[in-house]
């Protein structure tokens, strides 16, 4: 059990880690003496009440994340498949409303979220493999191509 955490943790961390990466990629605040560069994100113009819908979706996706982590701390992957899928899966779509603020998104913010949606989908189901086999490699995976999904979508676009 202690060996399965350690793995889990040491995973969370290198996930964190790319996300680390891919976010100083982006920004590089030693080349202008401190100074934070200008947001070079798309504006993404969506309605007022469909940004602030879509916004709540968000922050709703991110404390699904915690709540995974939680579980797979306690060892409990099928409670973080169940979070997975019904909080950021493909499931997950017709709660968060997808059908009516997609038309409002760029192509490759769309292909963001579908990768985000399809990736929290495979690790539901890893995370249910490997509450019967041991094997959290590839739940892992999954969970860092979601996360990697999120990351992707922020660096490249902002609602306004």
């Amino acid at each position: 059990m202690r060996l399965r955490l350690a793995a889990i943790m040491l995973a969370l961390v290198a996930s964190a880690g790319i996300a680390t990466a891919q976010h100083h990629g982006h920004h590089d605040h030693g080349s202008h003496g401190g100074a934070l560069p200008a947001d070079a994100r798309e504006r993404v113009a969506f309605p007022p009440e469909l940004a602030e819908h879509t916004l709540a979706n968000m922050r709703d996706h991110l404390l699904a994340l915690q709540q995974i982590n939680e579980a797979l701390a306690a060892g409990d992957m099928d409670q973080a498949g169940r979070i997975a899928e019904q909080r950021l899966g493909m499931t997950s779509l017709r709660l968060h409303g997808a059908a009516e603020v997609v038309r409002f998104m760029p192509r490759g913010m769309q292909e963001a979220g579908t990768a985000m949606h399809k990736a929290a989908s495979r690790f539901a189901i890893e995370a249910q493999n490997a509450g019967v086999t041991g094997e959290i490699k590839p739940a892992l995976t999954a969970l860092a191509e979601t996360m990697a999904a999120c990351v992707g979508c922020h660096a490249g676009y902002r609602l306004r």
